[in-house]
């Protein structure tokens, strides 16, 4: 049994919900999602809030039918409030921009490096902050996560792109010793 399954998903006033077999349709105010439901798991509307079961009590359907909760959950946290992941770039000279659907970053390299956002993805630089947000969470975070990997930060210095708040344990240097 599922943890996580079990809870049923609170559908909110500004959100609407269709389910069509196995297809479910998220619409909101920041948009709509849409999302086939393995064939091992039933999806029912009930009044406000949406239930999911397994159709058979094996293993795997117990394994998918927390997981296809919690997407479902986040779609619909998505169509309503949406999702937001923040970088920052440490290190001198270090500098983000936005040019049309582009992100070009100015990263210790010899050469900018250019990244295409995809349309359904906000992005907005200004100097050493950028904010990635969107209704899809696994984009905002794949999309964090490719430009986090770009320059990842410095285990000794700390220089690089790292997420809002993150903290990086540095190593000591090499310690100077007598030739003696």
């Amino acid at each position: 049994m599922s943890k996580i399954g079990k809870k049923p998903i609170k559908i909110p006033e500004n959100v609407n919900i269709e389910i069509d077999g196995q297809k479910v349709k998220v619409s909101g105010p920041k948009g709509e999602l849409f999302r086939n439901v393995l064939p091992v798991i039933n999806v029912e509307k009930q009044e406000k809030e949406i239930v999911l079961t397994p159709k058979t009590e094996t293993k795997t359907a117990n394994a998918f039918w927390g997981l296809e909760r919690a997407l479902i959950q986040n779609m619909v946290e998505g169509v309503s409030q949406g999702f937001t992941k923040k970088l920052e770039l440490v290190g001198i000279g270090y500098k983000a921009a936005m040019e049309g659907s582009n992100l070009i970053l100015e990263v210790g390299f010899s050469h900018s490096v250019i990244i295409e956002i995809p349309e359904t993805i906000n992005v907005s630089a200004k100097g050493k902050a950028i904010t990635i947000s969107g209704i899809d969470k696994a984009l905002v975070g794949q999309i964090a996560a490719k430009i986090k990997k770009i320059k990842p930060p410095d285990p000794y210095k700390g220089k690089g792109i790292r997420y809002l708040g993150e903290e990086i344990k540095l190593k000591p240097g090499k310690k100077a010793t007598s030739g003696i």
